[in-house]
């Protein structure tokens, strides 16, 4: 609790006159002995703004300030608010870092000057040039694909060979989709606009809209776990959810298609969770220090191990449990067109009424 003081009464003897002085000084002394130590205390802390869930995130970078002694403080929230959030606090925020789920939030907050260009030989050794910003100023560290996941009692993996095939009749109240407020539902949408057009694009929301009708949920695991029970048959998540779901409850019946792989589909929908260093944060060298131990192929290893995703550095392997890297093709479309493609994706997604 803070203590008030009351104001000092003046003082006029001669010892009064000599003692303050003594003190002010002793004061001074003592403060510029403590300065130094403040200065490395906040030195050794770097604050990240994270649109990860902790439990995803938070071993990792124990890992780090296990190796560094570099403490890592968290804000959670959701990408879209932090991003505001940045925005809001300009050259006052505390965060040292933004990462999120999204190459197109990440590329928004490029866009608008949140974060610093790097130069970093280390990051362009470990990460291909396709999932990090042309400037460095954010730099992917892990994959995700956008697949169907099915329920193997109830559906065979022929029946399905791309995510437009799901806006079909026969799957009428057969369907669990993400809400329109997903990033990754913006995100996916985004790249089939960009390969198919708006049209297309509408029919199939439309086609999505009408087969789920109220299996509409606002977490992919939510999905996950009506597919497996049967609540329907199949459903639209980042792979790594099913993968997640397998690895705690085995005999689950599911399965996963990677959709749109036959000659002259889009290929599989990719994005990215990606990281970059704030403007103006004032622990520029630590938080490089924390992008590098993550993109090195220890940190890429512990991604993959512990998050189900696809390490980005060419040389470490995903679990072998995931789809192998090199049995599919990736959409061409860019990383960072996501963010231009974002507003016009969610008109149309509003125009369709998705909920």
């Amino acid at each position: 609790m803070a203590t008030l003081l009351k104001p000092l009464r003046p003082v006029t003897t001669y010892r009064h006159r000599r003692i303050i002085p003594a003190l002010a000084a002793g004061f001074l002394i003592l403060v510029s002995l403590l300065m130094p130590q403040a200065e490395v205390l906040a030195a050794d802390k770097l604050v990240v703004y994270s649109g990860r869930a902790e439990r995803l995130i938070k071993p990792v970078f124990d890992a780090f300030t296990a190796k560094t002694g570099i403490q890592v403080d968290l804000l959670s929230s959701g990408t879209t608010e932090l991003v505001n959030r940045l925005k809001a606090e300009g050259d006052r925020t505390p965060a040292d870092l933004l990462l999120t789920n999204d190459a197109g939030s990440l590329e928004l907050a490029r866009g608008a000057g949140l974060l610093r260009p790097l130069n970093m030989r280390e990051v362009e050794r470990a990460i291909p040039s396709q999932f990090r910003a042309a400037d460095n100023s954010w730099v992917g560290l892990s994959g995700r694909f956008w697949i169907i996941v099915y329920n193997t009692a109830m559906v065979k993996p022929d029946q399905l060979t791309s995510l437009l095939d799901l806006a079909n009749p026969q799957w009428k109240d057969k369907l669990a989709i993400p809400n329109s407020g997903s990033e990754y539902l913006q995100a996916g949408v985004s790249v089939i606009r960009a390969t198919h057009g708006d049209e297309r694009t509408k029919k199939f929301l439309e086609g999505l809209r009408d087969n789920a009708g109220s299996q509409v949920y606002q977490k992919s695991s939510q999905i996950v776990e009506a597919v497996a029970k049967g609540q329907v048959a199949v459903g639209i998540v980042n792979h790594y959810y099913v993968y997640r779901h397998l690895a705690t409850q085995p005999t689950a019946p599911l399965a996963v298609i990677m959709p749109d792989q036959k000659e002259g589909g889009m290929g599989g929908i990719m994005n990215v969770t990606g990281i970059g260093i704030t403007k103006p944060s004032t622990h520029v060298e630590n938080a490089k220090l924390l992008i590098e131990f993550l993109v090195a192929q220890a940190g890429q290893k512990m991604f993959a191990d512990l998050d189900k995703e696809y390490p980005l550095h060419p040389e470490v392997k995903a679990d072998p449990a995931l789809v192998d890297r090199k049995s599919f093709r990736a959409a061409q479309v860019p990383l960072t067109r996501l963010a231009e493609l974002r507003e016009p994706t969610l008109t149309l997604i509003e125009q369709v009424g998705l909920r």
